[in-house]
């Protein structure tokens, strides 16, 4: 059996809306359209069957990567985390020991990873490197550009 696969409430509420979505209107709508192009006649040279095939195509392989992200999911709320180590969910605030910049980052699931938000993927090397750590430890991690020290300000489960 595959391994669990972490997940915030959140993007499992994300990931339940977008497959009803994806089932009650997208579906649907493709299929008319599918109907709808097969109508025209000549399906070898119909522009819009073809292009209703494709998308219908990838609304169901969609429908089945999402289907099974939430069935290998462990549902996380990070307001139910205590401790002053990084752990999934963890919002950690880190120092840039080269400019004093901070930064917030929050670890969450794969599928909820955004980094203009401050949410950053639980397999990223930033991520990665501070679990386990807490307030006070510092990290050296290794990034396309280089190494990167960050210094762990606060460790925080909201």
């Amino acid at each position: 059996m595959a391994d669990r696969e972490p997940m915030t409430v959140r993007g499992y509420e994300r990931l339940k809306e977008e497959l009803k979505r994806l089932k009650t209107v997208d579906r649907p709508a493709t299929t008319a359209a599918i109907e709808e192009a097969r109508a025209h006649g000549d399906l070898s040279e119909n522009a819009e069957y073809h292009a209703a095939r494709e998308k219908q195509s990838f609304i169901e392989g969609r429908i089945n990567e999402i289907e099974s992200r939430l069935a290998l999911s462990e549902v996380i709320d990070p307001k139910s985390i205590t401790g002053s180590k990084v752990k999934f969910g963890a919002t950690v605030t880190l120092l840039d020991t080269s400019n004093d910049e901070q930064v917030t980052y929050q670890i969450v699931g794969l599928d909820e990873a955004e980094l203009k938000a401050g949410k950053i993927s639980v397999t990223a090397p930033i991520a990665r490197a501070l679990i386990n750590r807490e307030a006070g430890d510092t990290v050296t991690v290794r990034l396309p550009k280089g190494e990167k020290e960050y210094e762990v300000v606060r460790v925080e489960f909201v």
